[in-house]
């Protein structure tokens, strides 16, 4: 097995799955950063860098998939909480069915 490899391409599905593993998560809940890169670890295994998320989040921001709000706090310092557009749902089911599409095929050429 040549072990290199095979790190890189987990590497690059992972790039290519985040927005879509982003939008799944936050389909029904709202979350502040540091708590959404925590359930995302919890949820799949696969850890977010600071650096990797909030510029993930200010395009998916700009598309218009999410949306972001400041919340005081009682003590501390305010947190910013992210949720789905309505865009961003619907953006969403229409990835979740070429993922399900995708899934199927990769099923059937690997069986």
């Amino acid at each position: 097995m040549n072990k290199i490899f095979v790190e890189k391409w987990k590497s690059q599905v992972k790039k290519g799955t985040l927005t879509f593993i982003v939008l799944n998560v936050l389909r029904n809940n709202e979350f502040y950063g540091y708590e959404f890169i925590e359930e995302v670890k919890k949820l799949t295994k696969i850890e977010i860098a600071e650096g990797t998320f909030y510029p993930l989040m200010n395009r998916l921001n700009k598309e218009d998939l999410v949306t972001s709000k400041w919340v005081e706090q009682d003590s501390g310092i305010p947190r910013k909480y992210f949720s789905l557009t309505e865009t961003g749902k619907i953006t969403l089911g229409s990835m979740q069915d070429y993922w399900e599409d995708l899934a199927l095929s990769i099923k059937k050429i690997s069986e």
